[in-house]
Formats: structure tokens, sequence, C-alpha cells
């Protein structure tokens, strides 16, 4: 949404001189597509403030909106809730009044039983530089919006969560911790975490991730896990790999290396997990921005290749439409939305959204475009798709897909 003086008079030039290339560059404007304030803080509205509103995770349930945010270091994130059919944000919660310390909730939510989220924190850093402890979250929201949070405790202390996901037949929760990639389980019901180190990074590891590669644990850890129809908990460990859980017998499988463009392979992780209705696992690795899928069962894994040309694949969620939608790409570049669908098209690269965005106070609209997308997720029935920026100042891109 930014641009310098700088920057608007080069792209000026540029379209001036090439006006056949620039004749070609459109935004991605589908009908009734709509974007919610959410961060803009010159008003005495529902806002939140600047550098706390990255909107890290993503769930809808009903009318309800439902996004948890990270926040630069040493402040706080927050959770809030947006209405779709009133177009606006209805509560706030700042993480800070209920669990001080807390940096991000990028954990991804994932919704059990009776509605209720579950999402994991990442801990600002001690003032030594030490890290801190990251915490499990219950959240439960009103029909009204109202926001109520539970802090259910830290899985491994020293450590932060990444990845969540659970299995409501179960009503057992599974995460990745943060920086080590401990895997861990939680019974909602008995209230007991139990940790597994099968997966976790190992000093061999670290010794080509971090000497070598001068990589982040963000960089390398796997950002997201799936369950299959069987229960199986799926995810990726380092370097590399792709791997399995099975909670009969808790047992850890590795099924396969994660398909990689030749000499990146260090860089492979998954970073996002979607469940289409027949079962199939699609994942998306980070490293080089691949998409391939995965047949629970036989874990065949097809390489389907890239949507675009940079690294990075944030985000995945299946639209009413059947068509699976997706955040590629990431810094330094732009993120591009694309879509999916095996069967006819292949990929479509969307591009950037350009989504009208009312508030009071702007009720003439702006047309925000969403260049730093980081979370994606559909409504309950399927027919929306909701988007939420990675920026200093974030909003939610909404578009309607299979009415």
């Amino acid at each position: 949404m930014r641009f310098s003086y700088i920057k608007v008079l080069a792209f000026s030039a540029f379209a001036f001189t090439a006006a056949p290339s620039y004749a070609q560059y459109t935004f991605f404007t589908p009908p009734d597509a709509f974007g919610i304030e959410v961060s803009l803080s010159n008003t005495d509205l529902k806002r939140m403030p600047v550098n706390r509103n990255s909107i890290a995770s993503l769930a809808v349930i009903g009318d309800n909106i439902i996004g948890g945010t990270a926040a630069n270091e040493k402040l706080a994130p927050y959770i809030f809730v947006a209405s779709l059919s009133k177009r606006e944000v209805v509560e706030l919660k700042d993480l800070n009044e209920v669990l001080p310390g807390q940096r991000s909730i990028q954990s991804g939510f994932f919704k059990a039983a009776n509605n209720t989220l579950f999402a994991g924190t990442i801990a600002n850093k001690t003032n030594n530089g030490s890290n801190a402890s990251g915490h499990l979250l219950q959240i439960n929201v009103g029909s009204n919006g109202s926001i109520k949070v539970a802090d259910l405790g830290t899985p491994v202390a020293g450590e932060g969560v990444f990845a969540l996901t659970g299995n409501s037949n179960t009503s057992v929760l599974y995460g990745i911790t943060y920086p080590s990639g401990i895997f861990f389980s939680y019974n909602i019901g008995s209230k007991a975490f139990k940790t597994y180190k099968d997966v976790a990074v190992t000093a061999a590891d670290l010794k080509v991730l971090k000497n070598e590669f001068h990589m982040q644990p963000e960089e390398y850890l796997g950002a997201s896990l799936a369950v299959d129809n069987k229960g199986l908990v799926y995810g990726s460990r380092s370097v590399n790999k792709l791997f399995y859980f099975d909670p009969a017998d808790e047992s850890f499988h590795t099924v396969s290396n994660i398909p990689e463009v030749w000499g990146r392979r260090s860089l492979g992780r998954v970073e996002a997990w979607a469940k289409a209705n027949d079962g199939t696992l699609y994942g998306g690795n980070a490293g080089d921005g691949q998409l391939f899928s995965l047949q629970p069962g036989t874990n065949t894994v097809k390489n389907l290749g890239k949507p675009i040309m940079m690294n990075r694949l944030r985000g995945l969620s299946f639209g009413a439409d059947g068509k699976l939608y997706g955040i590629a790409g990431a810094l330094p570049g732009y993120a591009h939305l694309f879509s999916y669908d095996e069967k006819t098209e292949g990929y479509k690269d969307l591009g950037n959204p350009q989504f009208n965005l009312k508030a009071p106070g702007i009720e003439q609209g702006i047309d925000w475009r969403g260049f730093q997308l980081r979370t994606i997720t559909a409504s309950e029935d399927g027919k929306y798709i909701v988007m939420g920026e990675d920026e200093s100042l974030s909003q939610l891109l909404i578009f309607p897909v299979g009415k």
C-alpha cells in the first residue's frame, strides 16, 4: 500500500516508455470483493495500532472472522473479531492484558467442538536475549463477537508454539515448538501435554542450517501440520523431509523428500497444508514455492510445480467452487494470490488483489492493494475467501467464490 515518491516517479516513467507491458499489468478486482479496515489507528473506532497487526492466523465461524496477529519484537499481539456482514471490526483483545510478554499468534487456529478455537504463541525474548516461553491458548468467541482467552500452559519451557493442528474426533491437539522443533500433543480433556524429540532439529542439522546457510528457526521449521482422515499427523522436519505421526502407537515415519529445486534442498519446509474433500493433502514448500499433493494411505507425493517464480507458499485454502486458493511469494518481492484446479485450468496467477475499503471517515472508499499477503482461509460454507496482510498497517481482504 505504501510507495515512496521516488518509486512512484520511476514507475510512471516506465509506464510511459513501455506502454504495451504496462497495459498487461492489472490487479485482481473480482465483483463484490471488499476490504475490512482493522488497523488504521487515526480514529476512535476499534482498530489495532501500528506494528502489532500483521494478520498471522485466521479462522471463520459463522459471520465472525477471527484473527490473531504478530507484533514487532517487545510489542504484543492482538486477537480480533470482524463481521462479514457488517464489514467491520466488532471486538479487540490486547493479549498483553491476558498474557504479558508474548509477541505473536502465528500457529494458526484449530477449531474444536462447540466452535472452541486453540492457538499458540511465541514470546518476546527476555532482557538477556534468551527465549521466553510461549503458551497454548483456548479462545471462545460469543455470537456478539466477545472474546474470552484461557491460558493452557506451555508445552516446553523456553519454547514457543510455531504450528498447531488437531483431531476433533479424539480431542487431541498437535504442535511444533519454536525454536527447537519439538513435536507435542495436548489432550483437551485431561489437559496433559506430551512431547517428542523424534523430529526435532538435531545438532547435525543445525551445523548445516545455521553455521553454513545462516538460517533462523523460522526459515527451517515446518510451519504447518495436517491431520488426514485416519488421524495421522503430517508435517515436515529438517532437512527437507515429510513425516507423519501415528497416534495409535506414538511412532514417527519418514514419507519422502519434499519436492525441491535442485541445489536448494536445505531450504525445504512445509509452510502450508490444505485438505481436499476426497482426503488428498496439498502442501506448499516455502523454500522454492512449490505446490505438491500427498495421497494418505499410499503416501504418494506428486510435485505440482510453482505457481509463480518466487519462493514461499504461505497459505492454502479450498473455496466452494472447488478451487484451491493460495498465497505465493513474499518479501523482497510481492505476494501473489493464485488458484489451482488440476482438472481444468491448472494454475492461475491472480496477482495482487485491489479491493475497495470503506469505513467511517472513508465513506467514499479507497482501492486497497494487498502487496504482502500472509494468511488465507475460507468461510465455513466456502463461499468467501478471506486474506490477511503482513504489513505495519494490515487489513482484511475478502472476495466471494462459488456463488
